[in-house]
């Protein structure tokens, strides 16, 4: 589990965390915070590195869109999601829970 600042996470940029080892991408949409794996299903680069578009994160090197809502694939060349993360928010406080069992 992780805690961030809501104020610190800014609308439309990526954010790379560290949650016990595992790099997370968060990303900001309006008022709510997704948070899902770093890593693009299809080429292993940083997903943090690429753009948010409403509730898409694009990867930067090959243009596959993953929902930030569900982690599914948008476009090719990926065809695997990636992992959805539970986030909630107190206030100013976004909290970021990763499941016991992940791998």
């Amino acid at each position: 589990m992780l805690e961030v600042s809501f104020a610190s996470l800014v609308p439309g940029r990526p954010t790379k965390v560290n949650i016990d080892g595992q790099d997370v991408c968060l990303a900001r949409v309006g008022e709510e915070v997704f948070a899902v794996g770093d890593l693009c299903s299809h080429a292993d680069v940083s997903l943090s590195e690429g753009e948010i578009d409403d509730h898409f994160v694009e990867c930067w090197l090959h243009g596959s869109r993953f929902d930030l809502r569900t982690g599914e694939p948008e476009s090719f060349p990926a065809t695997t999601a990636i992992p959805v993360y539970v986030t909630s928010r107190d206030g100013d406080t976004v909290t970021i829970s990763l499941p016991e069992n992940r791998k």
